[in-house]
């Protein structure tokens, strides 16, 4: 189900970054911010799976955004953090080059997202987010990480 530009009215997005583009996810979907630490790797995941931490006593998956959107080699540095989300009840970590802020966009500013052959697969594009100079790719964050393509619930059952 594609939302439309009045269903995105007024709400708020994280802005992130991956590499020369801003993607923005909404902001009730984030748990937490947290600066990028060391994972532990498990056997035979997908390679944008990096790993698993330990959130308080709560073991997460954590996927690599940059390498699942293979948008080059990914360089972990003192921006990278790690969006802790709660998809329908479930706790996963997001690794990105960085965040920005957070913008609440109104009707006017969301444009349908284009239909186009890349990496980052439109099912999962909300719309494009205009702010002045800015365009946030906006992402439907609950489709893209419950998808058959991301595994996270074998991997998070597996647990």
């Amino acid at each position: 189900m594609q939302e439309n530009a009045s269903d995105i009215a007024g709400r708020e997005f994280l802005a992130f970054t991956l590499g020369a583009e801003e993607y923005g996810i909404d902001i009730l979907k984030v748990q937490e911010i947290r600066g990028y630490e060391a994972v532990t790797r498990i056997a035979n995941a997908p390679e944008f799976i990096k790993g698993v931490i330990n959130l308080r006593g709560i073991i997460i998956p954590v996927v690599d955004m940059r390498i699942k959107f293979k948008l080059g080699e990914p360089v972990y540095d003192q921006f990278t953090v790690v969006i802790i989300l709660n998809i329908g009840g479930r706790v996963v970590g997001m690794v990105v080059d960085s965040v920005s802020d957070v913008t609440t966009l109104m009707p006017d500013q969301v444009k349908p997202a284009p239909e186009m052959g890349t990496a980052f697969n439109s099912d999962y594009m909300i719309g494009l987010g205009t702010i002045d100079e800015r365009m946030l790719i906006l992402v439907d964050i609950d489709k893209l990480m419950s998808s058959a393509e991301m595994g996270l619930t074998d991997v998070v059952a597996a647990n």
